[in-house]
């Protein structure tokens, strides 16, 4: 769909902008998408986002991957990510039965040249 594409664009937008705010409600948004016009989501990953959605330090989640199980990526204040970790495993195996792997990840400039020496 092209509401999909459209917020890739402003997504890049808000990452040049710094505004962080809106990219989370972008993140939100492309759940919501993935769950319900693509319905590649499954209620595992629907429960982790909901659940990270709802903790304070947490500016957006998503489901990531290729759909129908996987992971979600939440984007997160440093600050907060230790105890959204820990929230997260707590209340995702409490209400499933499951201990979800959770990874503390950060950004990076991603690939680049190799200057040889």
């Amino acid at each position: 769909m092209a509401t999909e594409n459209d917020r890739v664009k402003e997504a890049a937008s808000a990452l040049e902008t710094g505004d962080i705010a809106k990219l989370g409600k972008l993140m939100a948004d492309s759940h919501r998408s993935l769950r319900d016009d693509y319905e590649v989501s499954t209620p595992a990953l629907d429960l982790m986002v909901e659940l990270a959605n709802g903790q304070e330090g947490v500016y957006g989640a998503r489901m990531t991957g290729g759909g129908f199980g996987g992971c979600t990526i939440n984007l997160v204040d440093a600050a907060h990510a230790e105890e959204v970790q820990q929230r997260l495993e707590r209340n995702y195996e409490a209400k499933t039965g499951l201990k979800p792997a959770i990874l503390i990840c950060e950004a990076s400039d991603g690939a680049g040249g190799i200057s040889e020496t």
